[in-house]
């Protein structure tokens, strides 16, 4: 293939011919012309072009030999434009003459090799048969070196060794152009070494040939549980629990792992192996997990193993010299949400790969999660509300929020996608309103995580006046000091925030919520990139060992929020995957996934066609106007294609995917046409069949969260300005709570300075500049670094625009969708 059909090429490296030619379509074509391309990319925020810039390109049919599309053409390149995102909008225009300029000449690969699990000691075969106008030449390589002798379309390797798994592909050259396969992984498994079963064939149906060991641990040890099953294509698995499955996508993979035991993970596991439509089970395991007793007796008490596993069992009743019940709460749920996409604001990436991350790591600790991106001010207050319905007496309620944010007197304000520019406290959620509200819930802890700026708004003069109740139960973790800024480290993929980057490591500790945060401000202040810039503060009145990792023990809820807790489970059920069958023979899975509350992934495949039908394809259309789906993201052959980055491991191969967002804005039952498209050996034609498929309101859509704000909502609870000079600096019943420093580096003195901007909290600053730690500095010290801003909005703010998707490695995903883009690059000019 040349490098005219690298959907990853920039615009700039076209070559000149292709380019010319590409240039002649677009010039002389009026309706589907260079104007029409030009209309497209400036509704696109990735590449807009300008009016001016438009007029510029029209102006050059004065100049001899001048091409306005050149011109265009160009200035997309500038903006990251590659060559995939160039076929995508010329498909869309229905632009079939410029489409054969840049598609590649016929290479046409009839056999994809396919992915497979075997056993050390067999005979390896990867398969890829392709056609081209001329002879084809074959070479496969394994991640990016080329495997020697191996320039025929079989790739063997006999007797395959452990240091043979990995991830291939397959080039076929034909002329100057050339074809990639798709990416294969070969998983190799050792189990004559390791479990006895010798050599003998496995050849056929799927087979288990690693069974799961039962185990017993003590809390905080690691679970490490590995299945393994032989087969092609190569096998899929989920782990489960007590018979459901675990949410978390490392439940997906051969090997389960928890890092961090708690009780709650004790129970019986097994897992299930899927290859297509072939199912089968392990064997189901007992996991025993014991508490690791300190017990504060003056004399030694020994306990033996089997006493240590009763206790974790449930004997709850033998008493080591307490006389005060260990903490723990009714219920846990949390609300995460991340805003990037904003329509006046500067863009962001770290939300979304830190709400994801965040969600699958509460969820292991049991939380109830809703996490959402994306949401204007009416559903970001809607949605809040349906969170406070949700919290009860002694559930532990906790809020994250990523995106832009600012701190007037004390009081954060979290920035809607559709805030205006500049916004003002009218237009954003006061996060102390929420805490007042989650008061009157008579909550065991409330915990808010706030990942944003906190510079003071200029254009916002209101301060309201909220009067937080004395209680000794909230937290507060900011991810950076007052009046400055938290930032996304840039990078050419999606990676965490600073803040997630550390907390993430050690969310899952047994710890009391500000030891485990005071240990993240640590190790945040030992990051170079940040040092002077960014330091965690964390607000407390906590007086009682509260953890996220605490038990649950419902207490006696009442009718009222059993109703709420089943309608919010209700509004996290997806659709239930069907088989549809067409009248020409043919069958098609569809298949459901969540990546988030508000983001639903659609897949199809293809279960089996007639013999005589020569090509096979299902996809999805006519969505609901209210999504406002991009046709450019639907019906790809990659997750990744699609936006799907941190699913992508998670998902089937071999499918054609669709990724739906927003989907709180769906107003009616979500319908759609499920198209399967055929061609058959005797008919040139393609043949097209159709089905209407409703799956009703999936997700958070049945919480209706884009209705008009609710009369009872947040917006309500900030209604009394007062003058700053009268900002209240004591409070009632204020003496209670006693103000103190908390030192990360006791060795370090005089480093830390109290500042109490709410007289409820005591205030944690770990500032740790005067020894090269991470202070917090103003922002013009250091404008001209390479972060983003979470919440600036001045032209200064230094933001990398979002290259193109299909080019972007997640640090989330398995290897094999990094693979792609690093390695087409290194090999598209070998022939």
């Amino acid at each position: 293939m040349s490098d005219s059909s690298d959907r990853s090429l920039n615009l700039h490296f076209l070559k000149e011919p292709v380019l010319r030619k590409l240039c002649e379509v677009l010039d002389k074509t009026n309706s589907k012309g260079w104007r029409k391309l030009g209309e497209m990319v400036g509704n696109d925020r990735r590449f807009r072009v300008s009016p001016d810039e438009m007029e510029m390109c029209s102006l050059k049919v004065l100049e001899l030999e001048g091409s306005p599309s050149h011109m265009l053409l160009r200035l997309m390149g500038d903006r990251g434009c590659t060559l995939g995102h160039l076929v995508d909008l010329l498909q869309t225009m229905g632009q079939t003459e410029a489409l054969q300029c840049v598609k590649p000449p016929g290479i046409q690969i009839l056999i994809q090799p396919q992915s497979v699990a075997i056993i050390v000691g067999h005979n390896l075969r990867l398969s890829c048969y392709a056609v081209g106008k001329a002879g084809v030449k074959y070479q496969w390589f394994k991640t990016k070196e080329e495997v020697p002798n191996s320039s025929s379309p079989d790739l063997v390797v006999s007797p395959v060794q452990l240091t043979d798994a990995g991830f291939y592909i397959c080039r076929v050259n034909c002329g100057d152009s050339f074809e990639f396969s798709q990416w294969v992984q070969v998983d190799v498994l050792n189990v004559a070494t390791s479990y006895g079963l010798g050599s003998h064939s496995l050849e056929g149906r799927l087979k288990v040939v690693i069974q799961p060991q039962g185990q017993r641990l003590l809390v905080g040890d690691a679970l490490q549980l590995e299945c393994g099953a032989v087969g092609r294509p190569i096998p899929r698995y989920q782990w489960h629990r007590n018979g459901v499955p675990l949410p978390f996508p490392e439940a997906s993979k051969r090997r389960l792992t928890i890092p961090y035991l708690l009780l709650e993970h004790q129970g019986k596991y097994r897992c299930e192996i899927c290859i297509n439509n072939e199912r089968t089970w392990t064997n189901e395991v007992d996991v025993l997990v014991g508490p690791r007793i300190s017990v504060p007796f003056s004399g030694a008490m020994e306990c033996s193993e089997d006493d240590v596993f009763a206790f974790g069992a449930g004997i709850s009743e033998l008493i080591l010299n307490s006389d005060q019940e260990p903490p723990y709460a009714t219920d846990k749920v949390a609300l995460l949400i991340g805003n990037l996409s904003y329509q006046n604001h500067p863009q962001l990436k770290a939300p979304m790969v830190d709400v994801y991350d965040l969600t699958n790591l509460l969820r292991q600790l049991n939380f109830k999660v809703v996490s959402l991106l994306d949401l204007t001010e009416s559903e970001m207050r809607n949605a809040v509300d349906e969170f406070l319905l949700l919290l009860h007496k002694g559930v532990y309620g906790l809020l994250y929020y990523a995106g832009h944010g600012y701190e007037n007197y004390g009081n954060s304000f979290m920035v809607p996608v559709d805030a205006p520019n500049p916004y003002r406290s009218a237009n954003c959620l006061c996060v102390q309103s929420i805490l007042k509200l989650m008061q009157e819930k008579e909550t065991g802890l409330n915990v808010f995580l706030l990942d944003m700026c906190r510079k003071r708004n200029i254009h916002d003069d209101t301060t309201p006046n909220i009067l937080l109740r004395v209680t000794a139960n909230i937290v507060f973790g900011y991810a950076t000091c007052q009046d400055a800024e938290a930032f996304e480290l840039s990078s050419s993929g999606f990676t965490n925030g600073v803040f997630v980057k550390f907390l993430k490591k050690r969310l899952l500790e047994d710890e009391k919520i500000t030891v485990l945060l005071d240990r993240v401000a640590e190790d945040m202040g030992q990051f170079d990139a940040t040092k002077g810039k960014q330091a965690l503060e964390i607000r407390s009145s906590l007086s009682e060992r509260r953890a996220l990792t605490d038990p649950i023990l419902p207490g006696d809820s009442s009718d009222m929020a059993l109703d709420h807790n089943r309608q919010w489970a209700k509004a996290h059920e997806l659709p239930e995957s069907m088989s549809l069958d067409f009248d020409c023979g043919a069958q098609i899975k569809l298949g459901f996934a969540a990546e988030f509350s508000n983001v639903l992934v659609i897949y199809t495949h293809i279960v089996k066609k007639p013999e005589d039908m020569f090509f096979c394809q299902a996809h999805v259309t006519n969505f609901s106007p209210d999504l406002d789906i991009d046709p450019k993201e639907m019906n790809r052959e990659t997750p990744e294609e699609t936006g799907i980055y941190l699913l992508s491991s998670s998902l089937p191969q071999h499918c054609l995917y669709t990724r739906l967002s927003s989907l709180q804005k769906l107003r009616d039952q979500l319908g759609f046409t499920v198209c399967l498209q055929g061609s058959f050996k005797a008919v040139d034609e393609l043949v097209d069949w159709t089905t209407d498929v409703n799956i009703g309101k999936p997700l958070i859509a049945r919480l209706d969260l884009h209705r008009t704000m609710r009369r009872n909502s947040c917006l309500q609870t900030c209604p009394m300005p007062h003058s700053p000079s009268h900002s209240p600096c004591h409070s009632p019943g204020a003496e209670h709570l006693h103000p103190h420093i908390h030192h990360p580096h006791p060795q370090d003195h005089g480093l830390l300075s109290p500042h109490c901007s709410s007289p409820y909290l005591d205030v944690y600053e770990p500032l740790q500049g005067a020894v090269g730690g991470s202070g917090c500095v103003s922002s013009t010290l250091y404008d001209n670094c390479s972060f983003s801003h979470y919440g600036c909005t001045s032209s200064d703010s230094v933001l990398l625009n979002s290259p193109g998707r299909a080019s972007i490695p997640i640090e989330t995903t398995d290897d094999i969708n990094e693979l792609q883009t690093v390695f087409i690059n290194s090999l598209q000019f070998h022939h």
